[in-house]
Protein backbone atom coordinates (compact mmCIF):
# COMPACT_ATOMS: atom_id res chain seq x y z
CA UNK A 1 0.00 0.00 0.00
CA UNK A 2 1.60 3.31 -1.01
CA UNK A 3 1.47 6.64 0.59
CA UNK A 4 -0.29 10.01 0.03
CA UNK A 5 0.61 12.06 2.69
CA UNK A 6 4.79 11.23 3.26
CA UNK A 7 7.62 9.63 0.72
CA UNK A 8 9.73 6.67 2.08
CA UNK A 9 12.64 5.57 0.49
CA UNK A 10 15.02 2.74 2.12
CA UNK A 11 19.03 3.41 1.31
CA UNK A 12 21.85 1.16 1.15
CA UNK A 13 22.80 2.62 4.11
CA UNK A 14 20.38 1.17 6.42
CA UNK A 15 18.52 4.38 6.58
CA UNK A 16 14.70 4.61 6.53
CA UNK A 17 13.96 8.33 5.03
CA UNK A 18 10.40 9.58 5.96
CA UNK A 19 9.04 12.61 4.16
CA UNK A 20 5.98 14.69 4.85
CA UNK A 21 4.84 15.35 2.21
CA UNK A 22 2.30 18.13 2.33
CA UNK A 23 4.63 21.30 1.77
CA UNK A 24 1.70 23.79 0.35
CA UNK A 25 0.27 23.31 3.92
CA UNK A 26 3.59 23.50 5.80
CA UNK A 27 3.45 19.67 6.51
CA UNK A 28 0.29 20.00 9.00
CA UNK A 29 -0.59 16.64 10.27
CA UNK A 30 -4.36 15.27 9.07
CA UNK A 31 -6.40 11.98 9.61
CA UNK A 32 -4.36 10.75 6.59
CA UNK A 33 -0.71 11.73 7.53
CA UNK A 34 -0.54 10.81 11.01
CA UNK A 35 -1.79 7.36 10.38
CA UNK A 36 0.26 6.91 7.35
CA UNK A 37 3.18 8.15 9.62
CA UNK A 38 2.54 6.13 12.10
CA UNK A 39 2.30 2.85 9.50
CA UNK A 40 5.84 3.95 8.04
CA UNK A 41 7.55 3.82 11.51
CA UNK A 42 6.60 0.65 12.21
CA UNK A 43 7.26 -0.72 9.19
CA UNK A 44 10.90 0.62 8.98
CA UNK A 45 10.73 -1.09 12.61
CA UNK A 46 9.83 -4.79 10.66
CA UNK A 47 12.24 -4.22 7.61
CA UNK A 48 15.45 -6.11 8.59
CA UNK A 49 17.09 -3.49 5.68
CA UNK A 50 16.59 -0.71 8.41
CA UNK A 51 18.62 0.23 11.19
CA UNK A 52 17.94 4.00 11.62
CA UNK A 53 14.67 6.24 10.75
CA UNK A 54 15.35 10.09 9.41
CA UNK A 55 12.54 11.97 9.47
CA UNK A 56 12.22 15.37 7.59
CA UNK A 57 9.78 18.03 6.15
CA UNK A 58 9.52 18.61 2.23
CA UNK A 59 9.63 22.37 1.24
CA UNK A 60 10.34 25.01 4.36
CA UNK A 61 8.48 24.02 6.59
CA UNK A 62 9.70 20.43 9.20
CA UNK A 63 6.33 20.80 10.54
CA UNK A 64 3.72 23.14 10.99
CA UNK A 65 0.95 21.39 13.49
CA UNK A 66 -1.94 19.89 13.06
CA UNK A 67 -4.43 21.07 10.61
CA UNK A 68 -7.13 22.13 12.80
CA UNK A 69 -10.63 22.70 10.26
CA UNK A 70 -11.34 19.23 11.62
CA UNK A 71 -12.31 20.45 14.73
CA UNK A 72 -15.67 22.54 13.14
CA UNK A 73 -18.57 20.76 14.07
CA UNK A 74 -17.27 17.72 15.71
CA UNK A 75 -18.00 16.12 19.03
CA UNK A 76 -16.01 15.22 22.18
CA UNK A 77 -16.28 11.81 21.24
CA UNK A 78 -14.83 12.83 17.65
CA UNK A 79 -12.04 14.72 18.72
CA UNK A 80 -10.73 12.29 21.01
CA UNK A 81 -10.37 9.78 18.60
CA UNK A 82 -8.86 12.41 16.37
CA UNK A 83 -6.33 13.84 18.87
CA UNK A 84 -5.13 10.39 19.96
CA UNK A 85 -4.15 9.66 16.04
CA UNK A 86 -2.29 13.20 15.63
CA UNK A 87 -0.33 11.88 18.53
CA UNK A 88 0.03 8.09 17.82
CA UNK A 89 3.48 8.55 15.78
CA UNK A 90 5.05 10.70 18.63
CA UNK A 91 4.54 7.39 21.04
CA UNK A 92 5.07 4.99 18.94
CA UNK A 93 8.66 5.90 18.55
CA UNK A 94 9.20 5.59 22.50
CA UNK A 95 7.72 2.12 21.29
CA UNK A 96 10.06 1.56 18.59
CA UNK A 97 13.59 -0.79 19.07
CA UNK A 98 15.30 1.50 16.07
CA UNK A 99 16.35 5.07 16.58
CA UNK A 100 14.48 7.97 14.98
CA UNK A 101 16.29 11.51 13.92
CA UNK A 102 14.19 14.08 13.71
CA UNK A 103 15.85 16.35 10.38
CA UNK A 104 14.38 19.66 11.01
CA UNK A 105 14.14 22.50 8.78
CA UNK A 106 11.73 25.73 9.15
CA UNK A 107 9.03 25.77 11.62
CA UNK A 108 8.62 22.68 13.93
CA UNK A 109 5.21 23.88 15.67
CA UNK A 110 3.25 22.44 17.96
CA UNK A 111 2.57 18.52 17.16
CA UNK A 112 5.69 19.42 15.00
CA UNK A 113 7.68 20.48 17.59
CA UNK A 114 6.32 17.25 19.78
CA UNK A 115 7.25 15.21 17.05
CA UNK A 116 11.28 16.68 16.98
CA UNK A 117 10.68 16.31 21.03
CA UNK A 118 9.31 12.66 20.84
CA UNK A 119 12.39 11.67 17.89
CA UNK A 120 15.20 9.52 19.66
CA UNK A 121 17.82 12.72 18.55
CA UNK A 122 17.24 16.06 16.67
CA UNK A 123 19.49 18.07 14.12
CA UNK A 124 18.53 21.32 12.92
CA UNK A 125 19.40 23.63 10.64
CA UNK A 126 20.39 27.26 11.85
CA UNK A 127 17.76 28.80 10.92
CA UNK A 128 15.12 26.35 12.50
CA UNK A 129 12.24 27.40 15.07
CA UNK A 130 10.85 25.53 17.02
CA UNK A 131 7.51 26.22 19.58
CA UNK A 132 4.64 25.26 20.92
CA UNK A 133 2.54 28.17 19.58
CA UNK A 134 -1.43 26.65 20.12
CA UNK A 135 -1.93 28.68 23.08
CA UNK A 136 -1.81 31.61 19.98
CA UNK A 137 -4.93 30.50 18.43
CA UNK A 138 -6.85 29.34 21.42
CA UNK A 139 -5.90 25.94 21.99
CA UNK A 140 -2.87 24.47 23.78
CA UNK A 141 -0.39 21.96 22.83
CA UNK A 142 -0.34 19.70 26.22
CA UNK A 143 -0.47 16.53 23.86
CA UNK A 144 3.19 17.85 22.39
CA UNK A 145 4.43 19.12 25.84
CA UNK A 146 4.76 15.66 26.77
CA UNK A 147 7.88 15.21 25.04
CA UNK A 148 8.56 18.72 25.11
CA UNK A 149 9.15 17.91 28.63
CA UNK A 150 11.24 14.95 29.24
CA UNK A 151 13.78 17.10 26.94
CA UNK A 152 14.01 20.29 28.59
CA UNK A 153 12.24 19.89 32.20
CA UNK A 154 9.12 21.20 33.50
CA UNK A 155 10.08 24.98 33.96
CA UNK A 156 10.64 25.46 29.95
CA UNK A 157 8.28 23.20 28.95
CA UNK A 158 5.84 25.62 30.79
CA UNK A 159 7.32 28.70 29.30
CA UNK A 160 6.62 27.04 25.63
CA UNK A 161 3.24 25.73 26.73
CA UNK A 162 2.38 29.24 28.29
CA UNK A 163 3.72 31.73 26.14
CA UNK A 164 3.22 29.68 22.58
CA UNK A 165 6.96 31.54 21.24
CA UNK A 166 9.64 30.10 18.73
CA UNK A 167 12.89 29.04 19.74
CA UNK A 168 15.78 30.01 17.62
CA UNK A 169 17.75 26.40 16.79
CA UNK A 170 20.82 27.59 18.91
CA UNK A 171 18.58 27.95 21.89
CA UNK A 172 16.57 25.08 21.38
CA UNK A 173 19.69 23.14 21.81
CA UNK A 174 21.37 24.76 24.73
CA UNK A 175 17.70 24.26 26.26
CA UNK A 176 18.21 20.38 25.49
CA UNK A 177 15.34 20.15 22.95
CA UNK A 178 17.52 19.47 19.99
CA UNK A 179 21.05 17.64 19.81
CA UNK A 180 23.19 19.94 17.10
CA UNK A 181 22.48 22.89 14.81
CA UNK A 182 24.71 22.32 11.22
CA UNK A 183 24.38 25.64 8.60
CA UNK A 184 20.91 24.99 6.67
CA UNK A 185 22.73 23.98 3.11
CA UNK A 186 24.69 21.34 5.40
CA UNK A 187 21.36 19.75 6.91
CA UNK A 188 20.78 17.06 4.75
CA UNK A 189 23.89 15.72 4.06
CA UNK A 190 25.02 16.29 7.89
CA UNK A 191 21.88 14.39 8.75
CA UNK A 192 22.36 11.50 6.17
CA UNK A 193 25.49 11.48 7.75
CA UNK A 194 24.80 10.80 11.70
CA UNK A 195 22.21 8.30 10.56
CA UNK A 196 24.41 6.42 8.56
CA UNK A 197 27.09 6.33 12.10
CA UNK A 198 24.33 5.16 13.68
CA UNK A 199 23.13 2.48 11.06
CA UNK A 200 26.73 0.93 11.61
CA UNK A 201 26.94 0.11 14.95
CA UNK A 202 26.23 -3.25 16.65
CA UNK A 203 22.03 -3.25 15.78
CA UNK A 204 20.98 -5.29 19.04
CA UNK A 205 22.79 -3.07 21.19
CA UNK A 206 21.68 0.09 19.68
CA UNK A 207 18.39 -1.80 20.11
CA UNK A 208 18.65 -3.07 23.66
CA UNK A 209 20.16 0.61 24.55
CA UNK A 210 17.00 2.25 23.28
CA UNK A 211 14.69 -0.20 24.52
CA UNK A 212 15.97 0.07 28.00
CA UNK A 213 16.64 3.69 28.47
CA UNK A 214 12.51 4.41 27.95
CA UNK A 215 11.35 1.24 30.30
CA UNK A 216 13.70 2.70 32.59
CA UNK A 217 12.91 5.73 32.59
CA UNK A 218 10.44 6.71 34.73
CA UNK A 219 11.21 3.50 37.66
CA UNK A 220 12.62 4.80 40.60
CA UNK A 221 16.54 5.14 40.97
CA UNK A 222 17.43 1.65 42.40
CA UNK A 223 14.63 0.10 40.03
CA UNK A 224 16.57 1.42 37.61
CA UNK A 225 19.45 -0.04 38.08
CA UNK A 226 18.27 -3.17 38.58
CA UNK A 227 16.57 -3.38 34.75
CA UNK A 228 19.87 -2.05 33.12
CA UNK A 229 21.91 -4.05 34.66
CA UNK A 230 19.83 -7.03 33.43
CA UNK A 231 19.56 -5.66 30.06
CA UNK A 232 23.48 -5.35 30.02
CA UNK A 233 23.84 -8.85 30.86
CA UNK A 234 21.74 -9.84 28.40
CA UNK A 235 23.32 -8.15 25.54
CA UNK A 236 26.54 -9.61 26.97
CA UNK A 237 25.08 -12.74 26.03
CA UNK A 238 24.64 -11.95 22.51
CA UNK A 239 26.80 -13.17 19.33
CA UNK A 240 27.10 -8.97 18.56
CA UNK A 241 28.74 -8.71 22.19
CA UNK A 242 31.41 -11.56 21.07
CA UNK A 243 32.17 -9.82 17.87
CA UNK A 244 32.44 -6.59 19.07
CA UNK A 245 35.10 -7.28 22.16
CA UNK A 246 37.07 -9.52 19.57
CA UNK A 247 37.23 -7.09 17.07
CA UNK A 248 38.33 -4.13 19.43
CA UNK A 249 41.56 -6.61 20.80
CA UNK A 250 42.08 -7.63 17.13
CA UNK A 251 42.17 -3.96 15.83
CA UNK A 252 39.63 -4.59 12.82
CA UNK A 253 35.85 -3.61 12.27
CA UNK A 254 33.20 -5.78 13.74
CA UNK A 255 31.31 -7.33 11.17
CA UNK A 256 27.63 -7.56 12.73
CA UNK A 257 26.04 -10.68 12.87
CA UNK A 258 22.80 -10.02 14.90
CA UNK A 259 19.67 -7.67 13.78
Amino acid sequence: MGYENIVVSVGDDLVAEITLNRPSQLNTFTLGLARELDRALWEAEADKKVRVVLIKGEGKAFCAGIDVSYIEGKSTQDLRGWIECMEAPLVSISRMSKPVIAQVSGVAAANGAGLVAAADLAIAGVKARIGLTAINVGLNCIGPVVPVSKSIGRKKALEMLFFGEFVQAEEAARMGLINRVVPDEELEQEARKWAQTLAAKSPIAMQIAKKSFYSAADLDYYKAFDFMNEAFARLCSTEDAKEGVSAFREKRAPVWKEK
